[in-house]
């Protein structure tokens, strides 16, 4: 039992560094992996919210309008379809620009139409041309209004310039990482040098030595990004709590999965990695080598 513990000991008091040091590097990347999620989730639901209108004629029959929701329904670029009459459109006009057109005119001049949303995949101008002259070619529909080119080509070129960005952003924190892991697990099986080049002497083979230093390493990795992981999920629960409306039902907990085993699997094969690494460069070295 007193040797079980004093073996739990050993493994902590050489791999405590690596893994509070491997948790940190790991958890910057969670944060920097859930924000590039959160931006594309808000791109998302900012492109399904472009809204066009087909706008249909007075003497429209109701089977053709129901045949017309139907069929909006039914293509793969529409997102929602809501049917609007001539009376919700004057109510809808009067309550946005304070005017009665009815009071004005005698009549109710607007009039009814079919306002539908596009999935995300469906917001380029040219999908949006292409969409409008299908729709523009109904029976039933005197026209289509649809967003400002020039807006969607904008908000395109952010979201792509801020891809971009995040991209370049996520490249540097890998690379930074992998330096950090390498310096820590290297420093790690510095302290344990002499205890390598000891084994040579009785006789133990590279791959006997290399194993338990792999696998030790790979464990801190393993306990490192499972760490990492909880800390991550508990720093968006206290978002939440907070108010920020921030969650993991938000953020979605498909992307909080992948990003939890990418840390997991990034500081296993990063932490098994270096450890190869260091430890077959201190079993090429000879002895007096050892203390520079």
């Amino acid at each position: 039992m007193k040797k079980e513990k004093e073996v739990k000991l050993s493994y902590w008091a050489h791999h405590l560094t690596t893994v509070i040091s491997v948790t940190l590097v790991l958890l910057l990347l969670g944060i920097a992996a859930m924000l590039w999620f959160a931006a594309a989730s808000e791109t998302r639901r900012v492109k399904e919210r472009f809204e066009l209108s087909a706008v249909l004629e007075d003497s429209i029959p109701a089977q053709t309008q129901a045949s017309l929701e139907k069929w909006l329904s039914a293509q793969p670029y529409v997102n929602t379809v809501t049917a609007v009459s001539k009376e919700q459109a004057l109510e809808l006009w009067k309550s946005e620009t304070d005017e009665d057109l009815y009071a004005l005119f005698g009549v109710n001049p607007l009039s009814a139409e079919v306002d539908f949303t596009l999935k995300a995949d469906y917001t380029t101008p040219a999908a949006i041309k292409k969409i409008t002259r299908a729709v523009s070619a109904r029976p039933g529909v005197e026209s289509v209004s649809s967003p400002d080119s020039e807006m969607i080509e904008s908000m395109n070129r952010n979201v792509e310039q801020l891809t971009w960005i995040l991209g370049g952003a996520a490249a540097m924190m890998i690379l930074i990482s992998l330096v950090l892991i390498n310096n820590t697990v290297h420093l790690s099986i510095y302290a344990r040098r002499f205890t390598i080049h000891t084994m040579q002497l009785v006789g133990a083979t590279n791959a006997f030595i290399r194993r338990p230093v792999v696998l030790g390493n790979l464990g801190a990795g393993l306990i490192s990004g499972l760490l990492a992981s909880g800390i991550l999920a508990a720093t968006l629960a206290a978002l939440q709590g907070a108010g920020t409306g921030l969650s993991l039902d938000s953020l979605g907990w498909v992307e909080y999965g992948m990003t939890a085993g990418g840390m997991i699997l990034l500081g296993m094969t990063l932490c098994s990695i270096a450890a190869w690494i260091s430890a077959s460069v201190y079993l090429r070295k000879d002895y007096d080598a050892l203390f520079r």
